[in-house]
């Protein structure tokens, strides 16, 4: 069988990163589940969740971070997301962690995937290295319906923000545009 030229077995470079997202997404799941095994219920019986990875720098009196994720839907539907911060406070070093939002609300999700804003504070304090020391996180949330679960990576952090963030469709990932 002679297949036209125009036909290829190599992935296209969005099917790369898709891929690369959702092997996150699993390996940050799987963490959370031995972490706290309650999740895997409370994320089953929720009307989604999606998951982040964010790499955060806090410079004294500002923080930033960069990131991509998946939101999934209870139907399986997923959204690829991209994710920036910036904030104010007292802060020193370099975080690589993930984030987990856990949607009880379906308008909270949609309107998470639509528009996409979160405003928090945040206090953390954080030094680990591959299986080695330790970590603390906390975030308060302005929006009813929705967990945040924060776990650290790698790093060395110490930070009092207030940080603005902003998720975003990723245009170049989705399907539907």
């Amino acid at each position: 069988m002679i297949l036209p030229a125009t036909t290829t077995f190599a992935k296209t470079k969005a099917e790369k990163r898709r891929d690369k997202i959702l092997e996150m997404r699993e390996e940050v799941l799987e963490m959370l589940y031995e972490q706290s095994p309650r999740y895997k219920r409370t994320i089953s019986n929720a009307e989604g969740y999606a998951v982040f990875s964010n790499i955060g720098v806090n410079i004294i009196f500002a923080s930033f971070a960069g990131g991509m994720g998946v939101v999934e839907d209870e139907h399986g539907k997923r959204t690829y997301m991209k994710m920036a911060s910036a904030g104010l406070g007292l802060g020193l070093g370099i975080k690589d962690f993930r984030g987990i939002f856990i949607f009880h609300d379906e308008d909270k999700m949609k309107s998470f995937i639509e528009k996409g804003w979160d405003f928090s504070a945040q206090a953390d304090a954080a030094a680990k290295s591959d299986e080695k020391g330790g970590q603390y996180a906390a975030a308060a949330n302005i929006t009813d319906g929705v967990e945040i679960i924060q776990i650290t990576e790698n790093g060395l952090a110490l930070q009092a923000t207030l940080q603005g963030t902003k998720y975003w469709r990723d245009k170049d990932l989705n399907f539907d545009g």
